[in-house]
């Protein structure tokens, strides 16, 4: 049931996000093919489908807001070219397929990184059907959740805690950031452009929070007890970069622990809301049994 939703919502997705980057008749073509090939590399749309379902979780039409939900792909797609380049992780692959630095070198990687992340504010801004001050709203929060205060400050400690003992509050503060900050913004962005009133906005907010913790802790997880054939790309690197993980921090069995209680607070922060937010309900359970 939850995949078969989810890959309904890829096509449509992967539908929009074609007309949003196009292929064909563009200048300069290197650019686009290397938007393109990281942008449509395999990934699982999780973002976009999250605001997609927080729309209909309060009782909005989330197809209605694809300009927005393809944005926030963009933004986390030059988030992970960046974060793969040699002055970051150094990794050579990603979703299973060469990294876009090893295909078209590292210029041509940051450039169109860059040019992804731009090409998400002139798309969301286009967003019909809501009124222009929602839409703005809603930008800001999402430009907050990709900048110095969210993902990119959450890089930041990552990268300069390399070879570090940092403790859990940092970790903590790292993840917030770095893997949570978008999955919070998805969930908020969807409410909002839905219309949704205040004790829905905040009820799912409290839900993205554990979300992002959860598919945190199961990553560490993964990067340990995962195979490279699955989660595309080789396991082991955080051991290798020295990086501070839940494992690392504790043990494969505490980290496991942890993930089922962010899991159940989760699922509690849904407790107001009807059938109508079972695909949410569906998606944090799944982090639990994952193994990409």
């Amino acid at each position: 049931m939850l995949k078969q939703y989810c890959r309904e919502k890829c096509e449509i997705i992967d539908q929009a996000l074609a007309k949003f980057i196009p292929g064909e008749n563009v200048y300069p073509p290197i650019l686009f093919e290397a938007m393109r090939y990281s942008l449509f590399a395999g990934g699982k749309r999780l973002r976009p489908i999250m605001l997609m379902a927080a729309a209909d979780a309060v009782g909005g039409a989330g197809i209605h807001y694809l300009n927005v939900a393809c944005g926030l792909e963009m933004i986390h797609t030059y988030s992970l070219i960046h974060d793969d380049l040699p002055a970051m992780d150094d990794d050579d692959y990603r979703r299973g397929k060469l990294t876009s630095h090893k295909v078209f070198g590292e210029g041509m990687a940051i450039l169109a990184g860059d040019a992804l992340l731009t090409a998400a504010f002139t798309t969301m801004l286009s967003q019909p059907s809501v009124p222009p001050a929602v839409v703005l709203k809603v930008l800001g929060e999402i430009s907050t959740a990709a900048g110095a205060n969210g993902m990119i400050g959450g890089q930041v400690i990552d990268l300069s805690s390399e070879g570090k003992t940092i403790d859990l509050e940092t970790v903590k503060l790292m993840h917030q950031g770095k893997t949570g900050a978008l999955f919070e913004a998805a969930l908020r962005a969807g409410a909002q452009l839905a219309g949704a009133v205040e004790w829905q906005v905040a009820a799912l907010t409290e839900y993205a929070q554990q979300f992002g913790l959860a598919f945190q802790i199961t990553d560490d997880i993964l990067d340990v007890t995962g195979s490279q054939e699955k989660i595309g790309k080789p396991v082991g690197s955080d051991i290798r970069n020295s990086k501070a993980t839940y494992v690392t921090l504790y043990s494969l069995e505490e980290a496991k622990r942890m993930a089922c209680q962010s899991v159940d607070s989760a699922l509690s922060a849904l407790s107001q809301f009807g059938t109508e937010a079972d695909v949410l309900r569906k998606m944090v359970r799944s982090l639990l049994t994952r193994d990409s």
